[in-house]
């Protein structure tokens, strides 16, 4: 698919309608996947907890009228993303993920801790997840990616929602071209933020697992994002500002 948009880098677009087309994922050449699955089998080797299943690459996206996207969308697995350290390589797709913006009643913006089982350890982002594919063979609009991203809520937090109560906010696109779909959650008290993922990943640790997060924090602007003690996701500067000022718009 021919890119439409400005050139990669970490850019925020207000979106108010978006329309999802799947397609075929690339044809590896004879030489990419005995070289994707080398490098997959060195990363599992190095974190066991990872796992090859369903995912959802990202195959372009077009602007679609006034604040209207499409994004064309593949099936793949997992390993599929061990072709992006393959030198070279050019077959490999961006992924697609959702998350959400869970913001406290003084309107900061909560934010979590990848745990040491993740494919990213250490890292703050916020709550959310690389998207998969629907059911079987159904097809990915954004009510299954907006209900994906209430379950990684729910999963990752311990905040229970239903769906409609998230609002499609931001399209984000940063590192390795990679596509974020923000999400807009109703703001909540910091107590029950913090007891509910207290509550959460008590449970998941009572049952023998670790939780995908292990620490959450509070911020409130870019400055508080970059004093957060190690890395974080590319597009978590940016989204906490424009939520700031957001913010300071609907105060005037």
């Amino acid at each position: 698919m021919s890119e439409t948009l400005p050139p990669v880098g970490v850019d925020l677009f207000a979106v108010h309608r978006l329309r999802l087309a799947e397609v075929e994922a690339p044809r590896l050449s004879p030489d990419d996947k005995p070289a994707r699955d080398r490098v997959w089998g060195e990363a599992l080797q190095a974190n066991p907890c990872l796992f090859d299943g369903p995912a959802v690459a990202c195959a372009g996206m077009e602007r679609e009228g006034p604040h209207g996207f499409v994004l064309f969308w593949a099936r793949v697995t997992y390993r599929h993303y061990a072709l992006r350290r393959v030198p070279g390589n050019t077959s490999w797709l961006p992924s697609l993920f959702v998350n959400v913006v869970q913001p406290t009643d003084d309107r900061r913006v909560l934010v979590g801790r990848m745990s040491s089982s993740t494919a990213a350890p250490g890292r703050w982002q916020l709550p959310g997840g690389s998207a998969e594919p629907a059911g079987g063979n159904g097809a990915l609009d954004e009510a299954a990616l907006r209900y994906h991203a209430a379950r990684e809520l729910a999963e990752e937090i311990g905040v229970g929602l239903g769906p409609e109560e998230l609002r499609l906010w931001l399209v984000t696109r940063g590192e390795n071209r990679s596509i974020g779909l923000v999400f807009l959650a109703p703001p909540r008290p910091e107590t029950v933020l913090r007891e509910r993922f207290e509550a959460v990943t008590a449970a998941e640790r009572a049952l023998g697992r670790e939780p995908e997060l292990d620490r959450i924090a509070l911020v409130g602007s870019p400055v508080e994002v970059a004093d957060l003690e190690g890395p974080h996701v590319d597009y978590l500067e940016p989204v906490v500002r424009r939520y700031a000022e957001a913010s300071v718009r609907r105060d005037a």
